[in-house]
């Protein structure tokens, strides 16, 4: 039996200056499970400090201060030449805000981490949570990867 390889890579970068993070091939794992099959091209999941975090969130969405996550979908479709995979978007996570939250709302760091990354993961596919319709679309698939993960689900705070 042949298995399909996914054409999509995902790439971890750590430039949180010693923030602590899951491995890159959870990282990569947790992502992987939140992409459909029909991604392509190369997913960076890059994990920042405040500093940086912040200054993509004013920049391109006008808010003061760090964010948990932020994604960033390439402009257009990527479409191989030969063999070489253009970029698919980034998933840019902020370490601090992850770990501060994670202990706000009671959550194993892992568990936090792994919805973050999930999360951003499906911001890249189209997802959405601006209205209330779009959220519950998105949080049900959030809560549908978590439990293929075996992490609870993370809208379950007490």
């Amino acid at each position: 039996m042949t298995r399909r390889v996914r054409a999509v890579v995902v790439t971890v970068q750590n430039v949180a200056g010693g923030a602590a993070a899951p491995a890159p091939a959870e990282i990569r794992k947790w992502a992987r499970a939140a992409l459909t099959a029909d991604v392509r091209g190369e997913l960076t999941v890059r994990i920042v400090a405040e500093h940086e975090s912040a200054e993509l969130n004013a920049r391109y969405r006008g808010k003061a201060g760090p964010t948990n996550v932020l994604s960033f979908r390439a402009e257009s479709p990527p479409l191989a030449a030969g063999d070489e995979l253009l970029p698919y978007g980034d998933v840019v996570i902020c370490a601090e805000v992850v770990a501060r939250e994670a202990r706000e709302q009671g959550k194993r760091p892992a568990a936090h981490w792994a919805h973050m990354v999930v999360h951003g993961a499906l911001h890249l596919q189209g997802y959405d949570h601006e209205n209330s319709r779009d959220a519950r679309s998105m949080e049900a698939r959030e809560r549908a990867v978590l439990n293929e993960l075996c992490f609870p689900d993370p809208y379950s705070i007490k």
